[in-house]
């Protein structure tokens, strides 16, 4: 039953985010003039479809995304193209999947705050100091209890951690309470390469909860979710970004997982309960819409490419053979790409009991 829920659930989610995504794409195809030839969930082959006006509206065999189909995408020869229009309509039309799935979130996370969802608190006691460290500088000490930081309260450690990554770079103050119940705050700057056995930021500590955690229900009136709402969209881009830097500077690496892994992930956070799931959906949404603008060959970000690199040529265009070759070869290499991650999500399974590396 577990998981039967969690393939429902991933399957849901993905629909929902894939008919958004698209909808973007044709909505301002329809605005800017460009003919929608077929507007599809899934991947070919078709298994069902029906016409309505111009366009074919189909559901599709594979069900790993989905696809607008417009006219003469590469060849501006083809009536009501999008290649025959200007470029700031083919860039508004390439965007708009990316930008749904940037604003969706903006709406399923203040429905998560809208929700009764728990909230785990424990204070968090600082276990030990790294010597050398910035925290050691600072004048803490084990027993030390965490109580802010950046004035945000801290009620588990994974508050503390996401400030940090927030932050990294950012000199913060530290509201720290001693053992004989003085306060004292400190400041700290979270760091992009953290020496060697400081922590994942830098910081010098290690910490944990000083006693079992506590639940406490919480929801948030509609006029106070909808800015926590953006606060969380914002920061989760920040997440995003600062995740990335994190890969080229060394301190960080890439965790691919594939749909295997994501569904196992799906199921455990549906049984989290609503709330949980719309903010795992959200952050899904954001994911799809960075990788979808991203300039390589197939996704939306690469078909923008041609467009900026048409201007930087002069308006010199690369035949529209040569562009649904590259796109051809590169969406091939993304299906290879996405067979290979969840080959190792069915291995991390077997070998491990878990799709999810160091789950």
């Amino acid at each position: 039953m577990s998981v039967l829920i969690s393939i429902v659930a991933f399957v849901v989610i993905l629909v929902v985010l894939v008919i958004a995504h698209e909808f973007g794409h044709f909505i301002t195809a329809k605005w800017r003039g460009v003919q929608v030839v077929e507007f599809g969930i899934g991947f070919p082959p078709r298994l069902w479809g029906i016409r309505r006006g111009e366009t074919i509206y189909s559901i599709n065999a594979l069900p790993l995304g989905g696809f607008v189909k417009l006219a003469g995408e590469e060849d501006p020869k083809v009536p009501r193209s999008l290649a025959s229009k200007g470029y700031g309509s083919r860039i508004l039309v390439l965007a708009a999947g990316s930008l749904m799935n940037i604003l969706l979130p903006l709406v399923l996370s203040t429905a998560a705050f809208m929700i009764p969802h728990d909230v785990y608190i424990a204070p968090i006691t600082i276990q030990e100091v790294i010597p050398g460290s910035q925290s050691e500088r600072a004048g803490l000490t084990p027993g030390d209890q965490l109580i802010s930081i950046d004035g945000v309260t801290i009620n588990n450690t994974a508050d503390v951690q996401r400030l940090a990554l927030l932050n990294l770079g950012h000199e913060l103050p530290f509201v720290i309470r001693h053992p004989d119940a003085t306060t004292v705050t400190v400041k700290m700057t979270p760091l992009w390469q953290p020496p060697a056995g400081q922590g994942s930021t830098g910081l010098g500590i290690r910490y944990g909860a000083s006693e079992p955690y506590t639940t406490v229900r919480e929801s948030q009136s509609f006029f106070k979710a909808v800015p926590s709402g953006i606060q969380e969209t914002y920061q989760t881009l920040v997440l995003y970004k600062n995740e990335i830097v994190r890969w080229f500077v060394g301190s960080s690496q890439p965790q691919l997982s594939g749909v295997v892994g994501m569904t196992e992930v799906t199921g455990e956070v549906a049984r989290s309960g609503l709330s949980s799931l719309l903010s795992w959906t959200a952050f899904i949404s954001i994911n799809l819409g960075v990788i979808n603008i991203l300039p390589l060959p197939a996704l939306d970000g690469g078909r923008i490419a041609f467009v900026f690199l048409e201007m930087f040529r002069g308006g010199r265009r690369v035949s529209p053979r040569t562009e649904g070759l590259i796109h051809t070869i590169g969406f091939m290499l993304l299906i290879a790409l996405m067979i290979a991650v969840t080959y190792s999500d069915i291995f991390n399974i077997v070998t491990t009991g878990t799709a999810i590396p160091g789950g």
